[in-house]
C-alpha cells in the first residue's frame, strides 16, 4: 500500500502530465488507480473523478455529520456530563475470571515440532471458537473498562472502534477462514464509525485522537479517504515543536475536556502514527525521538496509555516495516530490550506481555533468540477451557495525578485472545517451516 501522505498528489501529478492516464482516470477511476499505483480500494465505496474546466468549477462539500446537533451539543459538555458518559458505556461487565493454572510449558520437551504445531493449531481453533461468540454481529470487539486501583468500581463493557482495530491488527496474522471473516466484519464496523475526513474518537464525549485514528486507518486502508490521505493534514498538524505527534486533535468545536491532562508525546501513540504514515520528512523527527527513547532506555513510565515497555517495542516493530530503512538500526536494540524482559520461567511476564514479546521478535526477524517450543507451550497452557485467554490490562490511563478516579484500565479476554493467536501464528512460522 502506498503511503497516504503522497498518493493523492501522485495521482494528480500524473494526471497533469499524462493525458492518456487522465482520460482513463475520468472514465474508470478505481480500476485505473489500482492498476497504475498497485493499491486496492474498497469496492463498496463509490469513487468519482471530476474535472474542472474553463467553463465549470466543482465545489465539493464534506459529508454531513453522522451526529445530530443535539448529540454534538451533548458530547461537547464532555466529562462534566456524567449522564452522557454513562451512555457511552454498555452493559455492566462480569467479575474477572481467575487465570488458568499454568505449568509454563510443562511437557513441551517431550513433544516434537510437528506435535507441538498441531497442538498450537488446535489452540488457535479453540480461540476462534471463543472469538466468534465474543465479537458481536456488527463486528465490534468488546472491551472492559475497570479501575486498576479499586476493584469495587463497577466494570463496564465498551466498544470503541479503537478496540476493534487493535484486535484486528493482531488477528489478521491468522489466515484461517474464520479469522479472515471476523476481520472483515470488524472492518465494516470500523468504517461505519469513521468521521470525515478519516478520524476516530474513543468516546463520543472526547475529541478525535491519533491513536484511534492511526490504528483504524491501518485496518481500513482500502477506503478512499484513507488511501488518499484525507486525514493526513490533521495528523501532521497535531505535532509539537519537536515534531512529535500529540494524542488529541483539539480542533475548533471539539469537546474541551482533555487539556488539563493532555499527553504531549506518547511513544506508543507515535509508533502507531508512524506505522500509518510511514517514512517521510514530516515524520522524521518523531522517528528520531522514538528511536532515542528506545536506544537510551527511557520508556519506563513514558507512556500514559500503555502500562508496559513491551507495548512500545511491539508498536515500534510494526512501524519499522512502514518506515524502512529509517528505523532499521533499532533491530538489534529491540532484540536486547525484549530479551531483558525475560523471566526465570521462560516467559516475559503475564501471557499478554509474553504474546507481545513473541510477536515483536517475529516482526524483527529474531524468533531464533528464544525457545520457540517453550513459548508456544506456555501460551497454550494459559488458555481457558472455552478457548479464551485471561482478561489482562492491555492499555489505560495509569496516571496517579487524579488518584483512584483517574486510574482506569482496559482489557478483555477477547483482547488477550487476539494477541495470543497472533503470537502462536508467529511461533508456527518456525514450528511449521515451509
Amino acid at each position: 500500500m502506498n503511503s497516504p501522505i503522497d498518493l493523492e498528489n501522485r495521482i494528480l501529478l500524473k494526471a497533469g502530465e499524462d493525458s492518456d492516464f487522465r482520460e482513463r482516470l475520468l472514465a474508470e477511476p478505481q480500476a485505473t488507480i489500482e492498476r497504475e499505483f498497485g493499491v486496492a480500494l474498497a469496492a463498496d465505496h463509490k469513487l468519482l473523478v471530476l474535472e474542472d474546466t474553463e467553463a465549470a468549477t466543482h465545489l465539493v462539500l464534506p459529508p454531513r455529520s453522522k451526529r445530530s446537533a443535539e448529540e454534538r451539543e451533548a458530547a461537547g459538555t464532555g466529562a462534566a456530563s456524567l449522564e452522557f458518559l454513562k451512555r457511552t458505556m454498555y452493559d455492566p461487565a462480569p467479575p474477572i475470571r481467575p487465570p488458568a493454572a499454568s505449568g509454563r510449558g510443562a511437557g513441551a520437551d517431550v513433544l516434537g515440532p510437528a506435535e507441538l504445531a498441531n497442538a498450537a493449531r488446535r489452540s488457535i481453533q479453540r480461540g476462534l471458537d471463543f472469538l466468534e461468540s465474543a465479537v458481536d454481529e456488527n463486528g465490534a470487539w468488546h472491551c472492559i473498562r475497570f479501575n486498576v486501583a479499586d476493584p469495587n468500581v463497577p466494570r463496564h463493557f465498551e466498544r470503541p472502534a479503537f478496540i476493534s482495530a487493535l484486535c484486528v491488527l493482531a488477528l489478521q496474522r491468522c489466515r484461517e477462514r474464520r479469522a479472515v471473516a471476523l476481520c472483515e466484519r470488524s472492518r465494516a464496523y470500523i468504517a461505519e464509525t469513521m468521521e470525515h475526513p478519516g478520524l476516530w474518537r474513543y468516546y463520543r464525549h472526547l475529541p478525535p485522537d491519533l491513536d484511534s485514528t492511526a490504528l483504524c486507518s491501518l485496518v481500513i486502508d482500502a477506503h478512499p479517504w484513507i488511501a488518499f490521505g484525507r486525514n493526513v493534514s490533521p495528523l501532521l498538524a497535531n505535532r509539537d515543536a519537536e515534531g512529535r505527534f500529540q494524542t488529541w486533535i483539539l480542533a475548533q468545536g471539539e469537546p474541551d475536556v482533555v487539556p488539563a491532562f493532555r499527553v504531549e508525546a506518547d511513544p506508543v501513540v507515535n509508533a502507531n502514527v508512524l506505522a500509518y504514515l510511514g517514512h517521510h520528512a514530516q515524520t522524521s523527527k518523531a522517528q528520531a525521538w522514538l528511536a532515542a527513547m528506545i536506544s537510551e532506555d527511557k520508556l519506563e513510565g513514558a507512556s500514559k496509555w500503555y502500562p508496559d515497555k513491551v507495548a512500545a517495542y511491539y508498536a515500534t516493530s510494526r512501524a519499522m516495516a512502514r518506515t524502512e530503512p529509517a528505523l532499521e538500526h533499532l533491530r538489534p536494540l529491540l532484540l536486547d530490550r525484549v530479551l531483558a524482559l525475560g523471566e526465570g520461567d521462560g516467559g516475559f511476564g503475564n501471557v499478554l506481555q509474553t504474546a507481545l514479546a513473541v510477536s515483536t521478535l517475529h516482526n524483527i526477524g529474531r524468533l531464533a533468540a528464544i525457545d520457540v517450543k517453550d513459548q508456544a507451550a506456555g501460551i497454550m497452557d494459559a488458555q481457558h477451557e472455552d478457548g479464551s485467554w485471561p482478561e489482562l490490562l492491555a492499555f489505560g490511563d495509569q496516571s496517579l495525578k487524579w488518584g483512584v478516579i483517574g486510574q482506569f484500565g482496559h482489557g478483555a479476554e477477547a483482547v488477550t485472545s487476539a494477541f495470543c493467536i497472533e503470537a502462536l501464528e508467529c511461533l508456527l512460522a518456525v514450528l511449521e517451516p515451509g
